[in-house]
């Protein structure tokens, strides 16, 4: 199973939420980049970018932040918040980017997302970010009418390669992640998931690696100290 370090960023500063609530933010590191690098000294081959006022707002408000984390090299980075058009995909993807995720816009234009998934296929990731069930979008602040499950099967059927599905009662509140959520989800036939929110412990990681999940999301019991990533990487089966 993949391990993606997280690194969420807001003003250009390495920040967590708590439950999605943007007045519920903690700054961990006002050098992205530098909290990139700690990762790679404990051996992380992944890297999670969120840019939060990108996925509330549309802009591109941390792309300088961005870049300089490609830049360092040495990661898989895919890269979310904000990516609601064909122009933006190609500036991450031309920074070496190597995934960029698809969130409210896949919700509110899907034939979009059909057409950058046929063209860009596994340079595209789905993000899913559900609260009760229900896909929220714009930065977890609007709720859709869309259910989380269904609509990943609906994406199943386009041909998504990956979805990265999000529990938001669970984030950044390291009580561990809806392990019962996850076993619905990999039954759906031809995505990869991604497990994100709320991930805290090592038993839980091991948990949904023998259930299936491709990979898994961790970002504030890292920061925290909860969970040590090096000792992760140690184990059997996560990369």
């Amino acid at each position: 199973m993949k391990i993606f370090p997280a690194v969420d960023l807001s003003g250009g500063q390495a920040v967590r939420l708590y439950q999605g609530n943007y007045n519920q933010m903690t700054v961990y590191n006002r050098n992205p980049g530098e909290a990139a690098k700690l990762f790679k000294k404990s051996g992380a081959k992944y890297l999670h970018l969120v840019d939060l006022d990108g996925a509330k707002d549309g802009s591109d408000a941390n792309f300088e932040s961005i870049a300089q984390i490609a830049k360092q090299g040495g990661f898989y980075i895919e890269v979310g918040g904000g990516i609601r058009d064909e122009n933006r995909i190609k500036k991450y993807l031309d920074l070496g980017v190597n995934r960029c995720i698809l969130g409210t816009i896949a919700i509110k234009d899907f034939d979009f997302t059909a057409e950058m998934i046929k063209k860009y296929r596994d340079k595209i990731a789905i993000g899913v970010d559900a609260r009760d069930g229900y896909i929220a979008i714009n930065g977890w602040l609007e709720q859709s009418k869309m259910r989380g499950i269904e609509f990943c099967e609906r994406l199943a059927e386009i041909g998504v390669s990956a979805i990265i599905y999000t529990d938001i009662s669970r984030d950044g509140a390291e009580k561990g992640s809806n392990l019962d959520l996850y076993q619905d989800l990999i039954r759906i036939s031809g995505p990869e998931f991604t497990a994100s929110g709320g991930v805290s412990g090592l038993d839980e990681l091991k948990k949904l690696r023998d259930m299936g999940v491709h990979a898994a999301i961790i970002g504030k019991a890292l920061y925290t100290g909860k969970l040590n990533l090096r000792e992760i990487l140690q184990e059997s089966g996560m990369e």
